[in-house]
């Protein structure tokens, strides 16, 4: 019987966690895998929905965990929380000896798997890698794609990208992304169970029969000292739009700070009686919610991927995801809250849009975890002409 390959993942943060959710699940069921599942940085702190939570219950065992993200929300609290995560993940690394270390995405937290993994010569596989978008994720994704060895790409133009950066194109695979397989498990599903009581939250409780928003909005890295303007462009225009909101929290990247505090400050002098708060809720739980809303407002990538598979219409703000690949349920606007208002009252009134297959169909997960198991395990690369 030939020895199980030892996969590490490392989730770092809320959204790598529903991101991956079903390559994890996929790993953990191969014959020839071993998952050690690692979790770092925010993924682990209560303010950001502690995500650590969700992947106990869901029946994952975390081999290690990494406590490295430094408070201030601001460029050098990011850089030197992306240090921390180099000399941590490089100890954890040590113990563990996997065979193969899978990043994801470009949250910045990622640089530090990346760099741990290729200085002490471990293969390095690395999800959603090829994309294009509006912020300092750009310049890390990229990064990170010169740094891997195997790169499980989710749509044919990011492909095509890490091809044209020089990358071997046998070692290019397009998998498609496996947060649509969460999508396609719900994309038939009704709001089964009560947001509110489910997952608490703070504010007032309107009620849903009649439909409602959803609001995820992140501060912008290379716009972050403009972060609190931004999010109170999209406060006033919810306030005045009156349809009953579900607002989620921001993810922990510079510029935090400003959005959080918009929101407060915005909570105290008005009354929103039709918008609800809530910090985190399970992946499949919040793509239910999605599923049944009228809108996605704000500027996550959910907007982007499983909304165009979902058919969920999307009011885009500002530059995050600039130039990312995107199904036809998205408009975009500017942080100016006239624009947003006629945006959202525009596309509140669109049926849902047809099922976009542009980040795969819905088989990601075992896509990734057959890769895993028969690609040759190498950590030398050059450059392909």
């Amino acid at each position: 019987m030939s020895k199980k390959r030892k996969i590490a993942v490392v989730i770092t943060a809320r959204p790598s966690y529903s991101r991956v959710k079903t390559a994890i699940q996929a790993i953990k069921e191969h014959p020839e895998l071993e998952l050690q599942l690692i979790i770092a940085a925010s993924a682990l702190l209560d303010r950001y929905g502690s995500a650590v939570n969700y992947i106990e219950k869901d029946g994952f065992e975390i081999a290690a965990k990494v406590f490295n993200v430094l408070e201030g929300e601001n460029l050098t609290a990011a850089a030197k929380t992306t240090g921390i995560g180099i000399l941590e993940l490089s100890t954890v690394f040590d113990n563990l000896k996997p065979d193969i270390v899978v990043t994801i995405a470009d949250r910045f937290e990622t640089m530090a798997t990346a760099i741990a993994a290729s200085y002490m010569n471990i293969p390095l596989a690395h999800i959603q890698g090829g994309e294009v978008t509006g912020n300092i994720d750009e310049k890390v994704r990229h990064a990170i794609t010169k740094l891997s060895d195997y790169h499980f790409v989710a749509s044919k133009d990011a492909k095509d990208r890490v091809i044209k950066l020089g990358e071997e194109s046998e070692f290019v695979f397009n998998t498609g992304c496996p947060s649509i397989d969460l999508a396609k498990e719900v994309k038939d599903s009704k709001l089964d169970f009560n947001p509110y009581e489910k997952y608490g939250g703070v504010g007032a409780k309107p009620n849903l029969d009649n439909g409602y928003l959803v609001i995820m909005q992140h501060p912008v890295t290379n716009e972050y000292q403009n972060s609190r303007k931004h999010i109170e462009e999209t406060l006033h225009a919810i306030e005045e739009l009156k349809i009953p909101s579900l607002w989620f929290w921001p993810n922990v990247d510079a510029g935090a700070d400003g959005t959080s505090t918009g929101i407060r400050a915005f909570r105290e002098t008005k009354k929103l009686e039709h918008v609800h708060f809530f910090k985190n809720m399970k992946g499949d739980d919040f793509l239910k919610l999605l599923n049944n809303s009228k809108c996605l407002i704000g500027n996550s990538s959910v907007g982007i991927r499983e909304c165009a598979y979902l058919g969920v219409p999307v009011v885009n703000i500002g530059s995050r995801q600039n130039r990312r690949d995107r199904g036809f349920n998205v408009l975009d606007v500017t942080y100016e809250k006239e624009k947003i208002k006629k945006a959202i009252e525009t596309q509140v009134k669109i049926e849902k849009s047809s099922t976009s297959h542009v980040y795969g169909n819905g088989n990601a997960g075992v896509n990734i975890a057959n890769l895993l198991a028969t690609i040759p395990l190498k950590f030398h690369k050059t450059i392909i002409y």
